[in-house]
Protein backbone atom coordinates (compact mmCIF):
# COMPACT_ATOMS: atom_id res chain seq x y z
CA UNK A 1 0.00 0.00 0.00
CA UNK A 2 3.17 2.21 0.51
CA UNK A 3 5.81 3.67 2.93
CA UNK A 4 4.90 3.71 6.46
CA UNK A 5 6.89 5.93 8.05
CA UNK A 6 7.46 5.51 12.49
CA UNK A 7 8.74 7.59 15.20
CA UNK A 8 9.42 6.78 18.91
CA UNK A 9 10.88 8.31 21.89
CA UNK A 10 12.17 6.15 24.87
CA UNK A 11 8.74 5.54 26.35
CA UNK A 12 7.18 3.97 23.30
CA UNK A 13 5.81 4.73 19.52
CA UNK A 14 4.82 8.14 19.41
CA UNK A 15 4.10 8.92 15.89
CA UNK A 16 3.02 6.13 13.25
CA UNK A 17 1.91 7.16 9.23
CA UNK A 18 -0.65 5.78 7.28
CA UNK A 19 0.91 4.42 3.66
CA UNK A 20 2.36 7.06 1.68
CA UNK A 21 3.08 6.71 -1.76
CA UNK A 22 6.67 8.53 -1.55
CA UNK A 23 9.86 8.90 0.84
CA UNK A 24 8.57 13.10 0.56
CA UNK A 25 5.39 12.12 1.95
CA UNK A 26 6.00 10.41 4.29
CA UNK A 27 8.78 12.70 5.99
CA UNK A 28 6.60 15.32 5.78
CA UNK A 29 3.41 13.25 7.11
CA UNK A 30 5.62 12.64 10.08
CA UNK A 31 5.69 16.33 10.96
CA UNK A 32 8.99 18.11 12.16
CA UNK A 33 9.84 15.79 15.08
CA UNK A 34 11.33 13.92 12.11
CA UNK A 35 14.08 16.59 11.97
CA UNK A 36 15.41 15.35 15.21
CA UNK A 37 14.94 11.82 14.79
CA UNK A 38 17.72 9.15 14.57
CA UNK A 39 17.09 6.18 12.29
CA UNK A 40 17.46 2.83 14.37
CA UNK A 41 16.14 -0.31 13.38
CA UNK A 42 17.29 -1.92 16.70
CA UNK A 43 14.54 0.80 18.57
CA UNK A 44 11.10 -1.08 17.36
CA UNK A 45 11.85 -4.30 17.31
CA UNK A 46 9.76 -6.92 14.77
CA UNK A 47 7.28 -3.80 14.38
CA UNK A 48 8.27 -3.42 10.76
CA UNK A 49 7.82 -7.02 10.39
CA UNK A 50 4.13 -6.52 11.87
CA UNK A 51 3.09 -4.16 9.67
CA UNK A 52 4.48 -5.57 6.54
CA UNK A 53 2.44 -8.65 7.52
CA UNK A 54 -0.55 -6.55 8.56
CA UNK A 55 -0.74 -4.97 4.48
CA UNK A 56 0.10 -8.65 3.28
CA UNK A 57 -3.57 -9.30 4.46
CA UNK A 58 -2.26 -11.06 8.51
CA UNK A 59 -3.80 -11.04 11.36
CA UNK A 60 -1.71 -9.26 13.05
CA UNK A 61 -1.99 -7.05 16.84
CA UNK A 62 -0.07 -4.73 18.04
CA UNK A 63 1.51 -4.90 21.55
CA UNK A 64 3.94 -2.14 21.24
CA UNK A 65 4.61 0.08 24.22
CA UNK A 66 2.90 3.79 23.00
CA UNK A 67 4.03 6.97 24.08
CA UNK A 68 0.72 9.19 24.84
CA UNK A 69 2.75 11.76 26.75
CA UNK A 70 1.71 14.47 24.25
CA UNK A 71 -2.20 13.46 24.66
CA UNK A 72 -4.84 14.91 26.67
CA UNK A 73 -6.64 12.61 29.30
CA UNK A 74 -9.33 11.88 27.40
CA UNK A 75 -7.70 11.22 24.22
CA UNK A 76 -5.44 8.51 26.03
CA UNK A 77 -8.66 6.80 27.09
CA UNK A 78 -9.99 6.80 23.56
CA UNK A 79 -6.85 5.26 22.33
CA UNK A 80 -6.36 3.00 24.50
CA UNK A 81 -10.04 1.32 24.24
CA UNK A 82 -9.41 1.75 20.43
CA UNK A 83 -7.11 -0.80 21.11
CA UNK A 84 -9.09 -3.40 22.66
CA UNK A 85 -11.41 -3.59 19.42
CA UNK A 86 -10.61 -7.24 18.32
CA UNK A 87 -8.59 -7.53 14.52
CA UNK A 88 -11.17 -7.99 11.97
CA UNK A 89 -14.20 -6.20 14.35
CA UNK A 90 -15.91 -2.79 14.86
CA UNK A 91 -17.19 -0.98 16.76
CA UNK A 92 -19.14 1.94 16.93
CA UNK A 93 -18.18 5.80 18.58
CA UNK A 94 -21.53 5.20 20.59
CA UNK A 95 -19.70 2.11 21.82
CA UNK A 96 -16.33 3.47 22.59
CA UNK A 97 -17.83 6.40 24.51
CA UNK A 98 -19.30 4.10 26.87
CA UNK A 99 -16.58 1.81 27.27
CA UNK A 100 -14.33 5.12 28.62
CA UNK A 101 -17.48 5.97 30.66
CA UNK A 102 -18.52 8.82 28.47
CA UNK A 103 -21.81 7.71 26.88
CA UNK A 104 -22.23 10.72 25.49
CA UNK A 105 -19.39 11.77 24.17
CA UNK A 106 -19.91 9.91 20.65
CA UNK A 107 -18.58 13.41 19.17
CA UNK A 108 -15.50 14.25 21.06
CA UNK A 109 -14.50 10.32 20.78
CA UNK A 110 -14.59 10.66 16.62
CA UNK A 111 -12.74 14.38 17.33
CA UNK A 112 -9.84 12.33 20.14
CA UNK A 113 -9.83 9.57 16.69
CA UNK A 114 -9.14 11.87 14.55
CA UNK A 115 -5.80 13.17 16.13
CA UNK A 116 -4.53 9.59 16.65
CA UNK A 117 -1.10 10.02 15.85
CA UNK A 118 -0.80 6.06 15.56
CA UNK A 119 -3.19 4.42 13.09
CA UNK A 120 -2.86 0.91 12.55
CA UNK A 121 -1.27 0.62 15.80
CA UNK A 122 -4.02 2.46 17.89
CA UNK A 123 -6.91 1.02 15.37
CA UNK A 124 -9.38 4.01 15.06
CA UNK A 125 -10.43 2.80 11.40
CA UNK A 126 -12.49 -0.07 13.46
CA UNK A 127 -14.59 2.83 14.90
CA UNK A 128 -17.70 3.40 12.94
CA UNK A 129 -21.09 4.90 12.71
CA UNK A 130 -24.25 3.53 15.04
CA UNK A 131 -25.92 2.75 11.67
CA UNK A 132 -22.94 0.95 10.23
CA UNK A 133 -21.77 3.95 7.90
CA UNK A 134 -17.77 4.13 8.14
CA UNK A 135 -17.67 7.76 9.62
CA UNK A 136 -15.24 9.98 8.89
CA UNK A 137 -11.20 8.91 8.84
CA UNK A 138 -7.62 11.31 9.24
CA UNK A 139 -6.97 9.27 6.12
CA UNK A 140 -9.92 9.83 4.14
CA UNK A 141 -12.82 7.19 3.96
CA UNK A 142 -11.54 5.28 1.56
CA UNK A 143 -8.31 3.60 3.02
CA UNK A 144 -10.62 3.32 6.45
CA UNK A 145 -12.65 0.57 3.61
CA UNK A 146 -9.72 -0.70 2.99
CA UNK A 147 -8.34 -1.41 6.22
CA UNK A 148 -11.47 -2.84 6.85
CA UNK A 149 -11.46 -5.05 3.67
CA UNK A 150 -8.41 -6.09 3.89
CA UNK A 151 -8.93 -7.23 8.10
CA UNK A 152 -12.36 -8.83 7.10
CA UNK A 153 -10.61 -10.85 4.47
CA UNK A 154 -8.18 -12.53 6.91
Amino acid sequence: MGRVGILASDKGLVVATLPCRSEEETVKQLGERVNQAVHSNDLLPGLVERLKSYFGGGKISFPDVIDLSEATPFQRKVWQAARLIPYGETRSYRWLAEKIGKPKAARAVGQALGRNPLPIIVPCHRVVASNGGLGGFTGGVEIKKRLLELEASA
